[in-house]
């Protein structure tokens, strides 16, 4: 077999985890690599593969898949692939892959390491020294301890449950809202079940986990961000999309909430000229809270991995839905 992989992404340095993955599995196999200006390749060339490996930032479109002639799987690099058209793609008889869990320790230790970060603002001092302050002058006001503290997780699936379960281990109480697990596995998780109101309103720490949908497009705005605390922190791993970026940057500007640690911003790659970049109190990291040497090379072999089963007609467990 000598199938015809496209490889649409400008992330990764370079591509040595996938094509030993490929040649290893298809010795006479063809890479062609393009970068998210895509178009004018799928016209030339694209439009040949048996199979695409994608980054998550890539749009595949109806109309995109609609120029696929021979194509069996697009296999996305992420634990997400809210960018492809899965409906039309399974239309056509294409597969679509993606890695979940590949990442779950290193997002759910971001977020503690994040917490952490919030409560003793170890790079906020610099400030306070250069005015010749030590000790308690030195400090605007004192923080609640970490433990005992209180940790609202929105999603309780895998990166959820692992963020719960470190948070726990830290001596915090943990509550979450997620309609689609009941409370009998929350309690098990050592995890109070509840709405996401009450949740917010009694949150020091709110992580969010949930996936982006229709259902959790712009989930949390204006109202939502007026039930915090106003000593209340938000994390965001998840989606940009999920959090309304203008809403959170009034509430953070206005001292509604204390501030917030977010990897992700709704469109992706940014500009950098989005106004939440010049934000004070928003911390923003380049969306790397997933990044290990570990899950990198985890991320990488299964998405070659997952488009080599499908065009050997193996089964796969990492098989997206609409």
């Amino acid at each position: 077999m000598k199938p015809f992989i496209w490889i649409i992404d400008e992330e990764w340095p370079d591509y040595v985890v996938e094509e030993a993955v490929l040649k290893e599995a298809f010795p006479e196999c063809t890479i062609r690599i393009s970068g998210y200006e895509y178009r004018a390749d799928l016209e030339t060339f694209g439009k040949d593969a048996d199979a695409i490996l994608a980054q998550i930032y890539v749009k595949l479109d109806d109309e995109a898949l609609s120029k696929l002639h021979r194509c069996k799987v697009i296999s996305v690099f992420g634990g997400g692939y809210d960018r492809v058209d899965v409906a039309s793609a399974m239309r056509r008889g294409i597969k679509v892959t993606f890695v979940p869990g590949y990442c779950v320790d290193d997002v759910s230790d971001y977020v503690i390491a994040a917490i952490f970060h919030a409560n003793k603002r170890i790079d906020s001092y610099r400030e306070a020294m250069y005015s010749g302050l030590w000790g308690v002058p030195a400090m605007k006001e004192l923080p609640h301890r970490v433990r005992g503290s209180n940790l609202f997780v929105i999603g309780l699936g895998r990166i959820g449950r692992a963020t719960a379960k470190k948070a726990g281990l830290l001596g915090m109480d943990i509550a979450a809202y997620d309609p689609y697990v009941d409370e009998e596995t929350m309690v098990s998780l050592g995890v109070r079940k509840t709405d996401l109101y009450s949740g917010l309103a009694a949150a020091d720490f709110v992580t969010i986990h949930a996936k982006l949908t229709e259902e959790t497009d712009s989930m949390i705005g204006e109202r939502e961000l007026a039930c915090m605390k106003q000593s209340a922190f938000l994390i965001n791993t998840a989606r940009g999309k999920i959090v309304k970026s203008d809403d959170l940057i009034r509430a953070v500007t206005e001292g509604r909430i204390a501030g917030a640690v977010v990897d992700v911003v709704p469109v992706e790659p940014p500009t950098f000229r989005e106004a939440i970049f010049t934000c004070p109190g928003i911390v923003i990291t380049p969306h790397v809270s997933y990044l290990s040497q570990e899950s990198f090379f985890e991320l990488k072999s299964r998405t070659a991995g997952n488009a080599v089963k499908v065009l050997r007609g193996e089964p796969v467990a990492d098989i997206a839905e609409p």
